[in-house]
């Protein structure tokens, strides 16, 4: 996390601590408020249509179980779904006597729109997308895919975890429906943060799974009223000072630039790549036409454990992959598991160069 994210969480508890959580609530009311501002401008939205959550997955529960779906629906998804968004999906399917469908890959590793397309049917209720997948550099095309649910009317759910804070998001040309994130990847904001973006014009069709007096009011002993916003998915009890850390973490964002980030971040990401490449025992295994600033890679004279646990030992911060976490996409490319780095505008190109040694240590000796 930046300086100014660490401070202001700190200047919260801190506050807390003197003169109690209610009093320290309504003193950074500002600050507060100031999280649905940033992130409309960030998304590209109206402040309307941001809520707040505990985390990423919270933010895609939110939407995915306020769905009504209805036996015999379809959910269309892609080949590089996370782990998570999977197993809800099934999880609904045998509650519900759910379909799920998969869009096959184009020749770059990336989602077929066309394919995807020619998949709908008149039971299709939810196209569900990983704008970038946990275990992998490839950037899925959302814009395009996002022009076809338009078209046929179908629900668009786009998980945006890995992808806000690191490249452009805009929410009205991506057209998806609902957009999940955390603070705590590519924004640098604090663990146990996140946001959801409920398009204003689908907001009135779908009920939260879950409510408080927060997200609706108590209008009558056996009458409420939910919220006309997206602070519907929201609830009252949450993590306050994250809240407020993490709207600075947006206003840092959009004071750096996010096409600034994002040139930075390309362009580590690739030359990470290309270092790695020149390594004859490296495979590298991001697929996609667009590749950003998370490289997918394993040696092929050494378990991916033991090439991580070298990284870590390096004090250089790396991580693994399973299957278990991409399990489809996995399977049919015969993959066990990978190491994962993740680079940011803050890292130097001296610091990719070294990772890069201690990755190739045993080919050196």
């Amino acid at each position: 996390m930046p300086t100014p994210v660490v401070d202001t969480m700190h200047r919260f508890l801190d506050r807390e601590v003197r003169i109690g959580g209610y009093s320290a609530e309504m003193e950074a009311r500002a600050a507060l408020d100031d999280f649905y501002e940033a992130f409309a401008t960030l998304l590209g939205c109206e402040r309307e249509e941001v809520a707040f959550t505990d985390n990423a997955t919270k933010a895609w529960d939110m939407a995915f179980y306020g769905i009504p779906f209805e036996a015999g629906d379809r959910i269309l998804t892609c080949a590089a779904e996370f782990a998570s968004n999977r197993v809800a999906f099934l999880h609904r399917a045998n509650q519900l006597g759910l379909h799920i469908d998969v869009a096959a890959d184009d020749e770059s590793g990336q989602v077929d729109v066309a394919d995807l397309e020619r998949q709908i049917s008149a039971r299709t209720r939810l196209v569900a997308i990983s704008h970038i997948p946990t275990h992998g550099g490839l950037v899925n095309p959302v814009e395009e895919i996002g022009r076809v649910t338009r078209k046929h009317g179908i629900i668009y759910l786009l998980d945006a975890c890995q992808s806000v804070g690191q490249l452009p998001v805009d929410v009205r040309r991506i057209g998806c429906d609902f957009l999940s994130s955390t603070g705590r990847k590519y924004l640098r904001g604090p663990r146990g943060t996140g946001v959801l973006y409920a398009n204003r014009s689908v907001l009135q069709e779908f009920n939260p799974p879950m409510i408080d007096a927060h997200a609706a009011r108590w209008v009558g002993v056996d009458r409420y009223q939910l919220r006309d916003d997206a602070r519907r998915f929201e609830t009252y009890e949450g993590n306050v000072a994250g809240k407020a850390a993490l709207a600075r973490a947006a206003r840092y964002t959009l004071e750096v630039g996010i096409e600034n980030i994002w040139e930075r971040v390309s362009s580590l990401g690739e030359r990470l790549r290309r270092t790695l490449a020149e390594d004859a025992l490296v495979e590298l295994t991001d697929l996609g036409a667009v590749r950003c600033g998370i490289v997918t890679f394993r040696r092929k004279d050494e378990d991916p454990t033991d090439t991580w646990q070298r990284l870590e030992k390096a004090s250089i911060r790396a991580w693994r992959t399973a299957k278990e976490w991409a399990r489809y996409d996995f399977e049919r490319r015969g993959i066990e598991q990978l190491v994962r780095m993740s680079v940011h505008y803050f890292n130097t190109e001296d610091e990719i160069d070294a990772a890069c040694r201690v990755v190739s240590h045993r080919s050196t000796r």
